[in-house]
C-alpha cells in the first residue's frame, strides 16, 4: 500500500496566528506562578536616615544596600501621610487617608470612631476647625492580605500594626498569623527586654536583654522556613526606629565613639536603632538565600513617614532630614518622602534607580495587576499599577496627593491643616483658610530646583497655583474627604500660647538626657 502525503498550504499570517493561539492556550492551562512577597515597613525612618541616597555618613545600612543591589531604588517614593497609621492603612487598602478617614495615628485609643469628623470648636487663634480622625481600619475594606489569602497565599504579620486592636487586628484583616498581636504605636515599654506587653498576649523575651527587632526577625524567619514550599505573604512591619529611644548598649557605645557634633545626625542611640533595623532586614535576606527562594520572592522596603526631628535623645534631636525640609508630622518633603526599594525577580533590574513619583497607595493595585489577584466589584484604588516603572517607562498619572488636616502644636515647621499635590517637579501646599479674608493659603515649590522647599513661588506663579489647586479640589471631591471648616471663633488678635517640652520622669529614662514631646492622643510609646 502506497502511503500518500498530503500537503496543506497555509498562509504565513494565518499560521502565525494559529501558533500564537496555541501558545496562549498553553499559558492559560499552565499553573500560574505565584511569587512570595516580603513587605518590610520601617517606622519613622526618614529618607536621609539610610546610606541609599548619600545623605548620611553616621548611620550604617549595609543590608539595605544589599537589597538595593537586588532590585530598583526609588528616589521619589512618598508616604500617603506624614504620620504612621494613615500610611499603613493606605498600604493595606490602596486608598488615600482622605477616603479612608484615618488621618492621625489614634488607632490605639479606646474610643472607636469609624469615620472622620470635624472639630466642633477650636481656640480663637486658629483659623480652621481641624478634622478628628477615625480610629480603626474597618474590616469591610478589602485589604492586600485578604486578596492574597483568597488567592491561596499563607499570610503573616510581624511587628507593629497600629490600625486597631481586636476586632480590627491583623487576624481580622486577612492574616493567618499576628505576632506579637500588639495594637500600640511602638514597642511596649522598650526595645530591649524586659518589655511591657500585656500578659494576655503571652509574648516574653527569650533572654533578659533580648532586642525586640532581633526577636521579630527570628520569628519571621521561622515562619518563612515553615512556608517555603507554599506561596506566602510575609508582612514585616518593624517597630524600629520609632520612640521610645533606646538600643543595645554596646551599639550605643560604638556610635558614641564616632559622634561628630557638626554632623546634623549625631545621636548615638538613634544610630544604634538604625543598625538594629538594618540587621533585621539582613536576617530576612539571608534566610531567603539559605532556603533557595530569593529568585521567586518579591521584596519591598518602605517607611511610613519621615524622620523624627522634634523629640529629644542624647541631648539632641533623634535625627535630621536634611537636605529635606521638615520631618515627621509635616507635609514638607522631610515628612513624606521615603526610602523605597522594590526587588521583583525578573521584572526589576538589579542595582537600578528610578526617579518616578510613586506613593504608598500604589503597592496594592500593582500586586493586583501583576499577580492576577481578584478584587470585589466596584473596588476603588487611589493608587495605580506602577509596573511600567520596572521597565523604565513613565506613568500616565498626573499627580499624587498628601492629605493632612491636622496641626500638631509641637512640631517645628508645622503648618495648619493642609493638603498637597505633587505633579512632576512642582509641589503645591493648600493651607485651609490660612489666606486673606478666610481664603485658603498656598505655598508653591519647584522640587527639582529647590529640594529643601525654601523658595515659595506661589505669589510669582498664580496661574500654576490655580492649575494645581484644581487638581487638589478634584482629589478631595473624588475621595469624598471630610475637610476642615473655617473657625467661627477666630480672632486675629488672639495670641498663640507657647508650647513647653515635657521632660520624661527620672524613673523612666529612655536614654541619657532624653525628652519626649507628646502629640494629642499619644501614649508613652509616641505616635
Amino acid at each position: 500500500m502506497n502511503a500518500k502525503i498530503f500537503v496543506f498550504k497555509v498562509p504565513m499570517k494565518k499560521l502565525l496566528a494559529m501558533l500564537v493561539g496555541i501558545i496562549a492556550l498553553q499559558a492559560i492551562a499552565a499553573p500560574r506562578e505565584r511569587p512570595n512577597i516580603v513587605f518590610i515597613l520601617a517606622d519613622d525612618l526618614g529618607w536621609s536616615d539610610t546610606t541609599l541616597y548619600g545623605h548620611t555618613k553616621y548611620y550604617k545600612t549595609p543590608n539595605l544596600e544589599r537589597l538595593a543591589k537586588r532590585g530598583m531604588l526609588y528616589t521619589r517614593a512618598y508616604a500617603a501621610s506624614p504620620l504612621c497609621s494613615p500610611t499603613r492603612a493606605s498600604i493595606m487598602t490602596g486608598q488615600s487617608p482622605a477616603r479612608i478617614g484615618i488621618t492621625t495615628p489614634d488607632c490605639h485609643l479606646p474610643e472607636v470612631r469609624m469615620t472622620e469628623t470635624v472639630q466642633p470648636k477650636a481656640p480663637p487663634y486658629k483659623k480652621s476647625l481641624m478634622c478628628i480622625s477615625a480610629t480603626r481600619l474597618d474590616t469591610n475594606y478589602y485589604t492586600l492580605a485578604k486578596a492574597l489569602k483568597a488567592d491561596g497565599y499563607a499570610t503573616a504579620h510581624f511587628g507593629k500594626w497600629h490600625l486597631g486592636p481586636e476586632p480590627y487586628s491583623p487576624l481580622q484583616q486577612g492574616f493567618d498569623v499576628d505576632l506579637p498581636h500588639w495594637s500600640g504605636p511602638g514597642p511596649a515599654g522598650s526595645y530591649v527586654a524586659p518589655w511591657k506587653f500585656p500578659a494576655k498576649i503571652h509574648f516574653l523575651p527569650r533572654a533578659p536583654d533580648e532586642h525586640i527587632e532581633d526577636r521579630m526577625a527570628d520569628e519571621a524567619v521561622k515562619w518563612m522556613a515553615a512556608n517555603k514550599d507554599h506561596p506566602f505573604f510575609l508582612n514585616y512591619w518593624q517597630f524600629s526606629v520609632h520612640a521610645p529611644f533606646n538600643a543595645k548598649p554596646a551599639l550605643i557605645e560604638k556610635y558614641r565613639q564616632t559622634v561628630n557634633p557638626k554632623d546634623p545626625q549625631h545621636s548615638p542611640t538613634y544610630a544604634a536603632m538604625v543598625e538594629s533595623m538594618d540587621d533585621a532586614v539582613g536576617k530576612l535576606l539571608s534566610e531567603m538565600d539559605r532556603l533557595g527562594i530569593a529568585d521567586h520572592t518579591i521584596v519591598v522596603f518602605f517607611s511610613d513617614n519621615g524622620g523624627n526631628m522634634y523629640d529629644r535623645v542624647d541631648g539632641t534631636t533623634p535625627t535630621s532630614n536634611l537636605p529635606l525640609r521638615g520631618g515627621k508630622a509635616t507635609v514638607y518633603e522631610g515628612g513624606v518622602r521615603e526610602p523605597c526599594i522594590i526587588a521583583w525577580p525578573g521584572l526589576t533590574k538589579p542595582g537600578s534607580r528610578n526617579d518616578t513619583v510613586i506613593q504608598s497607595e500604589d503597592f496594592f493595585p500593582t500586586f493586583v495587576k501583576l499577580l492576577g489577584l481578584k478584587a470585589p466589584p466596584g473596588q476603588v484604588f487611589d493608587g495605580v499599577n506602577i509596573s511600567d516603572t520596572f521597565a523604565g517607562k513613565p506613568l500616565a498619572r498626573e499627580a499624587i496627593f498628601t492629605y493632612f488636616p491636622h496641626s500638631p502644636p509641637i512640631v517645628p515647621d508645622v503648618l495648619p491643616p493642609a493638603v498637597t499635590v505633587v505633579a512632576g517637579d512642582w509641589k503645591l501646599i493648600r493651607i485651609f483658610y490660612d489666606g486673606e479674608n478666610g481664603a485658603h493659603g498656598y505655598r508653591l515649590y519647584n522640587l527639582k530646583d529647590d529640594l529643601g522647599e525654601r523658595n515659595d513661588l506661589a505669589a510669582a506663579q498664580p496661574d500654576r497655583v490655580k492649575q494645581l489647586d484644581a487638581l487638589i479640589e478634584q482629589f478631595l471631591t473624588d475621595t469624598k474627604a471630610v475637610t476642615p471648616k473655617p473657625n467661627p471663633a477666630y480672632d486675629p488678635k488672639a495670641k498663640v500660647p507657647p508650647v513647653k517640652p515635657k521632660k520624661i520622669p527620672a524613673k523612666k529614662p529612655v536614654s541619657p538626657g532624653s525628652q519626649r514631646l507628646k502629640l494629642e492622643g499619644e501614649s508613652d510609646e509616641g505616635v
